[in-house]
């Protein structure tokens, strides 16, 4: 009973939150002429901040938290959220059936990016920045803008971060968990206004250049655009997303460090194996795609290739989902390639989804370890990321994870595959895995997941969420919901 009490209580906090940024679309809607999103935000932002004011007085405060409770906490949080974040969706109609709303609501906090929208450019403005708005307090976790309010005890800060973040998160910093949580917002604020001037200066308007920075920092890849990016036309505006597309795939705790050095580890993003292994697989992804597209005659111009590739991969391999170009018209090895970009994706600590470039290097390490030892050139299996020694358990966990991952994947696609051909079903189970978006084949990137039935959707959503809290904290919380 008190892991629920607790969680009831910080999913308050998370709520208004929540609310806070309900309130801030409903002013662009109030500024944008009132227009017809402007009582269904004002509405659902007062319900959200009176169930999250309830939440917490109806709930007392605990002294001591174990990690059961942090996980059914970080569960709860972003439950609540995509609950009450639907709410906006919900009153204005339209296109937003019961299921649809959700399905935004839920596609927009874990930052996958998936819409059900067939006319993204008929919503009103106030409605465009709330969808917008629930991928980028997302990306940053609900649970670490939750921590800012909360009592100032060292515990708490302690057990939530363990909860929120992974161990490869918390790898690259050895401080206290609260000034953790700090930094990445800091780096969080500094990319997205930096990006948001950025693209202001090619004369982009300000509502869409705000709201390009903030679905791009955030990798979730939602746009204003019903051709999303490809509807600016323009390289300079492509260079610069794909700027901010990598920089929020990467660890912001290594961003921080790398501006303001730190005593403690002394890494950076110049002096880690992670970000060489991820900008490097990510640049000869784009070299190859280019080359496939150019030889095969896709493109008549090998600046042409270069610039749809570059774009394309850096969107699927940071788990953005911003497209440029109908990719479900390319030959199949590029294709191929960007399926793989869908799996492995950004570094750990950042916003990206998937199972982490991190996972991948150690993995790939391990095997080479493990083919040593077998050939006989080495009698011990150690393997190493940045001068840290992966011992055995460390190693055996990773490869749990990523076949569990693995077998949530085919399970998704098992159930996708009732209605849909195959090449959407894996697609698009990937593709909400991995927090990616756009997949192929009926959901590829300039269709969208209107179409798919509504069993369908709640297992997306379902998916979503596994994938966003990187599956154990929803698979503890689900014990302890049927535990007795």
């Amino acid at each position: 009973m008190k892991k629920w009490n607790t969680t009831i209580r910080y999913a308050g906090f998370s709520l208004t939150g929540v609310s806070l940024l309900m309130f801030l679309s409903a002013f662009i809607a109030f500024k944008n002429g009132m227009d017809d999103s402007f009582d269904p935000l004002v509405f659902s932002a007062m319900v959200t901040l009176l169930g999250g004011c309830f939440a917490i007085i109806a709930t007392k405060p605990q002294e001591d938290m174990g990690h059961e409770e942090g996980f059914c906490i970080v569960t709860g949080c972003w439950v609540a959220a995509c609950a009450f974040g639907a709410l906006p969706f919900l009153m204005f109609g339209g296109e937003f059936t019961f299921i649809n709303a959700f399905f935004e609501s839920v596609s927009g906090f874990t930052t996958t990016g998936a819409s059900i929208l067939n006319n993204i450019e008929a919503l009103p403005m106030g409605l465009q920045f709330w969808r917008i708005a629930t991928a980028w307090m997302g990306g940053i976790g609900i649970v670490a803008l939750v921590s800012l309010v909360i009592p100032t005890q060292q515990d708490r800060h302690c057990v939530l971060a363990s909860a929120e973040l992974s161990d490869l998160a918390k790898s690259y910093y050895g401080g206290r968990k609260k000034r953790f949580v700090y930094r990445m917002i800091a780096v969080y604020l500094i990319i997205t206004s930096s990006s948001a001037i950025a693209l202001r200066l090619t004369k982009m308007p300000w509502f869409d250049a705000v709201t390009l920075a903030m679905s791009a920092c955030s990798t979730c890849g939602f746009c204003t655009k019903n051709l999303s990016v490809g509807f600016y036309n323009s390289w300079v505006v492509e260079a610069i997303l794909i700027v901010a597309m990598l920089l929020g795939a990467t660890n912001f705790s290594l961003l921080f460090s790398t501006v303001w050095p730190d005593k403690r580890t002394h890494k950076n993003l110049f002096n880690t194996q992670v970000v060489r292994w991820f900008l490097s697989l990510v640049a000869i992804a784009v070299l190859v795609v280019t080359a496939n597209l150019y030889f095969s005659g896709y493109y008549s111009t090998f600046p042409k290739a270069l610039r749809m590739a570059a774009f394309q991969v850096c969107s699927l391999s940071t788990t953005t989902g911003f497209a440029t170009a109908d990719t479900n018209l390319w030959p199949p090895c590029s294709i191929g390639i960007l399926i793989l970009c869908s799996l492995v994706c950004g570094c750990s600590g950042s916003t990206a989804g998937g199972m982490k470039m991190d996972r991948f290097v150690i993995v790939i390490k391990s095997l080479k370890g493990m083919i040593n030892t077998l050939i006989g050139i080495s009698n011990v299996n150690q393997t190493k990321l940045d001068g840290q020694l992966k011992t055995e358990e460390n190693v055996s966990s990773i490869v749990a994870f990523m076949g569990t991952y693995m077998l949530i994947v085919a399970i998704g696609t098992l159930l996708f595959a009732i209605s849909m051909d195959f090449k959407t079903s894996v697609t698009a189970s990937i593709a909400c895995m991995g927090s990616v978006g756009p997949g192929f084949g009926e959901v590829g990137s300039m269709g969208n997941y209107a179409e798919l039935e509504t069993f369908q959707k709640l297992t997306a959503m379902m998916i979503m969420l596994f994938g966003r809290v990187e599956i154990y904290p929803m698979l503890i919380a689900i014990k302890c919901l049927f535990k007795r």
